[in-house]
């Protein structure tokens, strides 16, 4: 696993990497590597992990196989070395939901939460959050919309935009958003629920570990280095607001979620980096990355990473999240459906691809209009959705169009800050 548990690559300068069965040159994710690769590479049936902001999910995803990261608080820390209190969890991986139903039950049962009489079950789909994932919905969305459709108890799903409900119902988040003149307000709401969580993070993290730090001085590997760094250099007059942010957030998704909603997301925007131990992941993946994990992450509700098959060769998942103390509940839906949902993903495996990209439009009017007001649609598009790449290419094709183009510049000049 990363040192402190603090890197979400899974890679370790002093004891090796695990090695990723799925995608050998690409990471196994952390910081729960060792647990995720053994469950995968079936040494074992079921690995225990910690999840702080997404230690057992991000593995699970890249791995291939079930992650469950528990409500807050539902299964005992007692002997884990803290990293960030507030958001610390211990969790679980395994390749059979039956076998992930029956621990998770074991490890609930330790920490006694109260049961309820589930009536029914609502899926939501997190429309806007599905936006920052580069796999088409028709191998995840749908996926998951065919498997309970017609499933006994299981209401029609419903879709949602989750910024705005989050922007509507978390009034503290509004210190932490930036200006609307630079990212799309639902951009801006989102990257401002991962700031809340990450900052919460460091300063609990530089909280626990900053005496011993500065005073052993450990040797860490490139990507932990840049965390703990980040961490101990890291200035907080605010923290008040983070616990606020926190609270508040937690009420708003249990309000809306109740005791019978499930939240639909993507688990990760992309597919794994590759193998490297100099190489810092880019911004643009952080920033959709982190967007994804905070719901969970922040709220503390529960969450359970699904693999819903490949694209390209690639593992591809969804998560489903339940309300705060919903364990059992969630952990209940995952097995249920778990039948119906590989039907639909041999079904959708065996699809011919449709064009579905997210924020990208139809390459066909790129190609009839040639124009650069086609490729700076295009490039805002992606800019609003964190593909800083793709939106600097857009932006780059409309100044080789119209050079003097003053929109075109300035997004080029801004889309390189961001990358630096």
């Amino acid at each position: 696993m990363d040192e402190l548990a603090f890197g979400i690559t899974g890679e370790n300068v002093h004891y090796g990497t695990p090695i990723n069965l799925q995608l050998l040159a690409h990471v196994p994710g952390g910081s729960s590597s060792g647990s995720a690769v053994a469950v995968a590479a079936k040494l074992v049936d079921f690995a225990l992990g910690t999840d702080t902001v997404g230690c057992v999910r991000i593995p699970a995803a890249y791995c291939n196989i079930l992650g469950y990261r528990p409500s807050h608080g539902s299964v005992s820390t007692i002997g884990v070395l803290l990293n960030s209190q507030s958001l610390d969890t211990v969790g679980l991986l395994a390749r059979d939901p039956s076998i992930l139903h029956r621990v998770g039950q074991l490890l609930l049962e330790a920490c006694p939460t109260p049961t309820t009489v589930k009536r029914g079950r609502r899926f939501i789909f997190a429309d806007d959050i599905f936006q920052y994932a580069r796999i088409p919905k028709q191998k995840s969305m749908h996926v998951i919309g065919k498997a309970i459709d017609g499933l006994s108890g299981y209401q029609l799903a419903k879709h949602l935009n989750v910024s705005q409900y989050i922007a509507s119902n978390v009034p503290s988040l509004k210190e932490f958003c930036k200006p609307l003149t630079k990212l799309h307000q639902g951009t801006s709401t989102l990257q401002a629920l991962s700031t809340v969580m990450i900052s919460l993070q460091k300063y609990e993290f530089k909280t626990n570990h900053e005496e011993w730090i500065n005073t052993i001085k450990p040797r860490f590997g490139h990507e932990v280095s840049a965390r703990v760094l980040a961490a101990l250099n890291s200035s907080h007059d605010n923290v008040k607001s983070l616990y606020k942010v926190r609270a508040e957030f937690r009420a708003a998704l249990n309000s809306l979620l109740k005791d019978d909603g499930i939240l639909v997301i993507p688990t990760i925007p992309d597919i794994p980096a590759k193998l490297s131990w100099n190489k810092k992941m880019s911004n643009e993946f952080e920033d959709r990355l982190f967007i994804m994990l905070s719901i969970a992450g922040l709220s503390g509700c529960c969450q359970v990473n699904i693999p819903v098959g490949k694209h390209d060769g690639y593992p591809i998942s969804i998560s489903l999240i339940a309300s705060h103390g919903a364990d059992k509940f969630l952990l209940d839906t995952v097995l249920d459906i778990h039948s119906s949902l590989q039907e639909q993903i041999n079904i959708a495996s065996n699809m011919a691809p449709l064009p579905d990209f997210n924020g990208d439009m139809d390459t066909s009017e790129l190609l009839k209009e040639k124009n650069v007001k086609a490729y700076l649609r295009r490039g805002t598009a992606r800019e609003m959705l964190l593909s800083y790449k793709e939106a600097f290419e857009d932006f780059k094709h409309a100044l080789v169009l119209e050079p003097q183009n003053k929109v075109a510049r300035c997004a080029e000049k801004r889309l390189k800050r961001t990358m630096s």
